[in-house]
C-alpha cells in the first residue's frame, strides 16, 4: 500500500507540549500533527511546528527528522558539541537523548517516530 500525505485528511494539530519536553527559556509553542500510524502501531509520521524559545527534551523513542523550515541549536546533556540544524537538514535522535532544543527560527519539521 502507498499513502501520499497529500491524500491524508490532516487532523487538528495538538498544541500541548510533547511528553518529556519542558520550556526552559522564552515562551515557545508547538503544534504536532500525527498524519499516519503504521498498521503494526509501532511507528508514527507527521509534522511538528515550534516557535522560538528553548525546551529541555527527554526522548523515550527513536526519531527521524527532516527540517523543512527554521533553525534549531540542539545541545545534548552528555557534554557533546551542540549541533545547528536548519531547512533541508535530516538527522536522527536516539531514544535515550536528553538535551536542549533552542528554536532560533520558527520550525516546521517532518518526523517519523518508532514507538
Amino acid at each position: 500500500m502507498l499513502t501520499k500525505f497529500d491524500d491524508i485528511k490532516k487532523p487538528e494539530p495538538d498544541t500541548n507540549d510533547l511528553e518529556g519536553w519542558i520550556v526552559v527559556e522564552g515562551k515557545p509553542t508547538m503544534k504536532t500533527q500525527v498524519l499516519h500510524t503504521n498498521k503494526e502501531k509501532n511507528m508514527i509520521s507527521g509534522i511538528w511546528e515550534a516557535t522560538p524559545g528553548t525546551y529541555h527534551a527527554t526522548y523515550s523513542a527513536y526519531e527521524f527528522v527532516h527540517i523543512i523550515t527554521g533553525k534549531i541549536k540542539i545541545t545534548p546533556d552528555d557534554g557533546s558539541s551542540p549541533k545547528i540544524v536548519g531547512a533541508g537538514d535530516t538527522f536522527i535522535v536516539e531514544s535515550n537523548f536528553k538535551g536542549t532544543w533552542e528554536i532560533q527560527e520558527s520550525v516546521l519539521k517532518h518526523f517519523d517516530v518508532m514507538l
